[in-house]
């Protein structure tokens, strides 16, 4: 072999060692800030985590779920129970269900017929189906509140405050429809609403000169009672979050309690 090919041979070898040396070195420069990034990226994590369950209260994931489920339970079993009990809709005016509005002129002109205590007894049976119809409610919210997951527990606990009620409501306003629909009817058939509807829209539709009204009573009772129940969970979720004196349960305690 001449001089200079072995010069060659070991001008070579010194390039691929430096060449793997390099290497070596971005490897573990790469690995070293991969293990930085990952470690930054955990504690950031177990930072937000830790913020967004009241800074540094000691809650864990499964103590925000709990208790927003906690939270929702005694809001739709303490609505349900008040809309439901005798006069809960008619006597409440933050939920009380009107004359249908559509059906407005059937009043104004039984009252001009001197029907007026008819018109009320009327609606008073539409709150007293409504009320009828509540009884039934709470199951309904059970599914919606056992399958809520981490990500909608955190999303509640960092909401408005009627963010658990809102979402409630996305999760069960369409079953909730259907399974209402019978109740109410039922429940209407039971307090004999068509006894006091039937004189008013009769003596109504003999006006020639009126525009003929009969409005979907069932429909109508069943979007206002479940429209009532909601207004109250509401109030019950904000005074959840605010009140100690409504927070029940320890678990309430420890989630809201830092709000």
């Amino acid at each position: 072999m001449s001089l200079h090919t072995i010069k060659m041979t070991n001008k070579k070898y010194i390039q691929m060692n430096r060449i793997a040396l390099c290497s070596a070195l971005l490897a573990a420069t790469l690995f070293a800030g991969a293990q930085i990034d990952l470690k930054n990226t955990i504690n950031n994590a177990a930072s937000q985590v830790k913020s967004s369950t009241g800074n540094g209260s000691g809650l864990s994931t499964d103590d925000v779920v709990k208790g927003l489920k906690d939270a929702l339970t005694v809001g739709t079993n303490n609505s349900s129970s008040s809309a439901s009990k005798a006069d809960g809709f008619f006597k409440n005016p933050k939920i009380m269900i009107p004359f249908p509005p559509e059906a407005i002129k059937v009043k104004n002109t039984c009252d001009k017929l001197g029907m007026k205590s008819q018109d009320d007894k009327f609606v008073e049976t539409l709150n007293h189906g409504a009320e009828e119809a509540a009884k039934s409610a709470a199951p309904i919210f059970l599914n919606a509140i056992t399958s809520m997951s981490i990500e909608d527990g955190f999303a509640i606990l960092k909401g408005c405050d009627t963010a658990a009620t809102t979402y409630l409501k996305s999760k069960t306003a369409s079953a909730l429809l259907d399974a209402f629909k019978p109740v109410v009817h039922n429940a209407l058939i039971k307090v004999d609403v068509t006894k006091y509807w039937t004189p008013l829209i009769t003596t109504y539709n003999k006006d020639p000169f009126a525009k003929k009204v009969n409005p979907d009573l069932d429909a109508y009772v069943t979007q206002k009672a479940i429209d009532g129940l909601f207004l109250l969970i509401a109030i019950e979720e904000r005074k959840i979050r605010k009140d100690p004196a409504a927070q029940v349960t320890d678990i309430l305690k420890k989630v809201f309690g830092g709000l």
